[in-house]
Order: structure tokens, then C-alpha cells, then sequence
């Protein structure tokens, strides 16, 4: 009896990569249940690409600069992507909004990462919002990618305290932190099967989420 082949996953990045170099430490430390078979950049510097190279990881650079047909440089992405079939998507800093074709061509297969404790903060600016809203603690949520900007169903957060004297950066550099620790754990409930997205919810184990799941007590 053959093996079942392991799934395949593209990371879409924009940048330096350093959720994507989460990633690529899992894979390598053999933690991560699916393939890290390409990554795609909209920016031909972005030193993501150099990360990828080094682990040997195929690479696409897909310049957006210059197109401001959101829909047309969507159907270029997908057309790369299709050759590949991948079972999921990872956005990883991936700077660009996806228009509503592309997120329902790929419904239930794309993942993102938010820096904070969706539903709180959608957007930018996450950091200064929470401290100036005197919040206690703050944190990062892996979600499904929805039509709805940051407001698909949550898979897992990682909270981190808020702490006399923060400032937006010393808070952002400690809740990276805890991105890198969860993502490849949501990325690998989806490879597994246990996480699922259907009828616009979460399931964990064929049941609900009704709330996200919360690192590391959940699992």
C-alpha cells in the first residue's frame, strides 16, 4: 500500500519573511505535516525569496508594482498557483488585499495571521490600538481568509501581556514572537484534517469552533 502523499502548501509573502522562516525551521526540524513546495512574492526584494532559496524551496516573484487592476493580478496569482494545485495557502506578510474572486476560488484553503485578538482590531495598527484602549494583554489570531477583511472564522491565538512602559514596537516584537509559534500549528490542524472550513465556520474534529483555540493550552 502506498504512502498518502503529503499535502502542499504556497506561502505568499511580501517582505523579510520571518513568519515564513517559522515555517521553514518547522519543516526542517521535521514538525510540519504538509510540503512547503513554493513561495510567491509580489516584490522582487523581498527577502523572503532569499530565505526560500537557501532552504531549497521553489520561488515565483509576481510584481504587483505598477498594476492597479486588483482582479487582473489576481487571476495571474491563481494561474501560477493552479500548477501546482496546492491544499493550502499561507499568507505570510503578503501585502496586497485579495479581491473576492480569488478568496472564493480558494475558499477553506487560505490561512492568514493578525496581529491582534480578532474580533479586536481589524486593520492596521493593531499595537498602538490595544495600548491605547489600555488593554491588558494582546495577542496574534490564525484565521480563515473570508471576503471580509480579517473577519473570517478564527482557528488559534497566542496572547501575550501588556507591560508597564510598552511602546507599539517592544508589544509587536513580543507578539511576533508568539506568531511564529502558532502559525505552524494552525497550518498543521489544517494539514492533519482536523481543521476545516465549512459554511462560512471553523470545525474542529467535525464540530464548531466556537471559539478560537488558544496557544499553548489547547493544545
Amino acid at each position: 500500500m502506498s504512502a498518502t502523499p503529503r499535502k502542499k502548501a504556497v506561502v505568499l509573502i511580501s517582505g523579510g519573511g520571518t513568519n515564513l522562516q517559522a515555517f521553514i525551521d518547522a519543516s526542517q526540524r521535521r514538525e510540519l505535516d504538509f510540503e512547503l513546495a513554493m513561495v510567491v512574492s509580489n516584490r522582487s526584494q523581498a527577502g523572503g525569496l532569499t530565505r526560500a532559496e537557501d532552504a531549497g524551496i521553489d520561488t515565483r516573484c509576481l510584481p504587483s508594482k505598477g498594476i492597479s487592476d486588483r482582479a487582473a493580478y489576481d487571476r495571474s496569482l491563481a494561474t501560477e498557483l493552479d500548477r501546482l494545485a496546492p491544499d493550502l495557502i499561507i499568507l505570510a506578510g503578503f501585502m496586497r488585499i485579495l479581491s473576492a474572486p480569488f478568496v472564493s476560488r480558494y475558499a477553506g484553503r487560505i490561512l492568514n495571521i493578525h496581529p491582534s485578538l480578532l474580533p479586536l482590531y481589524p486593520g492596521l495598527h493593531t499595537h498602538a490600538r490595544a495600548l491605547a484602549a489600555g488593554d491588558r494583554e494582546h495577542g496574534c489570531t490564525v484565521h480563515f481568509v473570508t471576503e471580509e477583511l480579517d473577519g473570517g472564522p478564527p482557528i488559534l491565538q497566542g496572547r501575550v501581556a501588556i507591560e508597564p512602559g510598552d511602546d507599539p514596537e517592544t508589544l509587536a516584537a513580543r507578539v511576533l514572537q508568539v506568531e511564529h509559534q502558532i502559525y505552524p500549528r494552525a497550518a498543521n490542524l489544517f494539514a492533519s484534517g482536523r481543521i476545516v472550513y465549512r459554511d462560512g465556520q471553523c470545525l474542529l474534529d467535525n464540530k464548531v469552533l466556537s471559539k478560537p483555540l488558544r496557544y499553548p493550552d489547547s493544545l
